[in-house]
């Protein structure tokens, strides 16, 4: 695996086919998960590993962010990366962007409502290496819904030629979604943390047996967490799965997503449903 910092290094390394895992490092198995896609779908993997300063607001954790390059270079090796690109700050932003992308009603809600300008950075930083690293295929996971939505109108909007690929959470044996941020969490609120999937656990159960109302999916998956210590809970919403707009029947494909504090941490999760005829397919993702 070549380990480079510039974009001509990334592009002198191009052959065939080119899969591109965008990411802030600290891999996790849901990392690795992206890399192993792109290692079967293409003939160049290339793995960015980069913390954007433009998608943390004031107060956020970017200074504390994990970083861990020699441990992330072995894992990326271990998944089959041919290229990893660490870039600097210098070498994404040369100078103080002033020409950014927006995204609209987009950001409406969900995390957009609570962190404003997050997702004005990710799509930034994301264009830029979509011009700079030209891939074919660009894989994201689904735990952050309302990325994968954002870049794929993205890549449909400013017709770059990228083919975003949504690929399923992983979760820990608990259920917990993998995240790099749970390295912040003690054991105990670690515990607290399954809340969140297993309130989404009972939602799904609830559309397995016919439920379609999505305020009443809201409510059970808001109680699972309501009723765990040490939750405190920012969002629990359905939106459909293309506009992110609050839908009240589950009649389209649509996500059931929720973001709560865990102490001092974040944490985001989401199942999404897709219709087919007159079934709804769940996801939650899995170990």
């Amino acid at each position: 695996m070549d380990i480079v910092t510039t974009f001509d290094e990334v592009r002198a390394a191009r052959r065939g086919v080119v899969g591109l895992v965008p990411t802030m490092g600290y891999l996790h198995e849901g990392h690795l998960s992206l890399m192993r896609a792109a290692r079967d779908a293409t003939d160049t993997v290339v793995t960015s590993v980069f913390v954007n300063p433009l998608q943390f607001g004031e107060g956020e954790d970017l200074d504390r962010y994990p970083r861990d390059l020699e441990r992330d270079a072995e894992l990326a090796t271990g998944a089959g990366v041919d290229v990893l690109f660490v870039p600097t700050v210098e070498e994404m932003y040369s100078a103080e962007p002033v020409v950014r992308v927006t995204v609209g009603y987009l950001a409406d809600h969900l995390c957009g409502a609570f962190r404003p300008g997050h997702f004005e950075g990710v799509a930034t930083v994301v264009a830029k290496l979509f011009a700079g690293v030209q891939p074919d295929l660009a894989f994201f996971g689904r735990k952050d819904a309302q990325q994968l939505v954002v870049l794929e109108r993205l890549a449909m909007d400013l017709s770059f030629p990228v083919r975003v690929i949504g690929c399923p959470i992983v979760r820990e044996a608990d259920g917990v979604a993998m995240s790099s941020r749970n390295v912040y969490l003690s054991s105990g609120q670690r515990v607290s943390a399954r809340a969140l999937s297993l309130g989404l656990e009972r939602a799904v159960d609830a559309v397995t047996a016919g439920e379609r109302s999505a305020p009443a999916l809201v409510d059970l998956a808001r109680a699972e967490c309501a009723s765990t210590s040490g939750v405190d809970v920012q969002y629990v919403e359905m939106v459909d799965a293309v506009g992110l707009q609050p839908i009240e029947t589950l009649d389209k494909d649509a996500i059931l997503a929720i973001a709560a504090f865990v102490g001092t941490t974040r944490l985001i999760d989401n199942a999404h449903f897709w219709i087919e005829g007159n079934q709804v397919r769940s996801e939650l993702g899995g170990a």
